[in-house]
């Protein structure tokens, strides 16, 4: 079975990662979306709400399943017995800093990165841009599944101390 992982922080997952996720499926008999679950790291979504939204928004990809992990992606690509590693790219900075970690990846387990050039639609898209435009009352809703865009409205809202909206 060819197997590979999709990593990410996913905070939140925007159609861009299930894009990549989903064209992940042609290639590969089973897809691992991998969501860093770093805990020093400052996040909107904690690990357990980024694992739940990405559960859902793959809930109709039936060789899709996701996981959590913290520490290298290589240590979880080895205890999951995975060979390849498959990433997005929007643009060429994204190239060379998704090509030094290949190599790094490569060099620390037997593993592969395939990279796959994001849809043009979805270019632009980065869950930090996503985050920053939704903070400033920007619609994002047609860049995140609709129950990811109530939650980072609801989110949002509470951050401000005005509950949900």
């Amino acid at each position: 079975m060819r197997r590979c992982v999709c990593p990410g922080s996913f905070d939140p997952v925007t159609l861009g990662h299930l894009d990549i996720v989903q064209r992940a499926t042609t290639l590969f008999d089973e897809v691992v979306v991998a969501v860093g679950v770093n805990a020093s790291k400052n996040r909107l979504f904690s690990a357990d709400e980024r694992l739940d939204m990405l559960r859902r928004a793959c809930a109709d990809l039936p060789t899709v399943r996701v996981e959590g992990f913290t520490g290298l992606l290589t240590d979880f690509c080895q205890a999951q017995g995975v060979r390849a590693i498959v990433k997005g790219l929007r643009a060429v900075s994204d190239f060379d800093y998704e090509l030094q970690m290949a190599q790094m990846n490569a060099s620390l387990a037997d593993v592969e990165t395939v990279f796959v050039p994001t849809s043009p639609e979805y270019s632009f898209l980065a869950s930090s841009l996503v985050k920053e435009v939704a903070a400033f009352g920007g619609d994002v809703s047609a860049l995140v599944p609709g129950f990811v865009n109530d939650l980072l409205v609801a989110r949002l809202a509470e951050r401000r101390g005005s509950g949900p909206a």
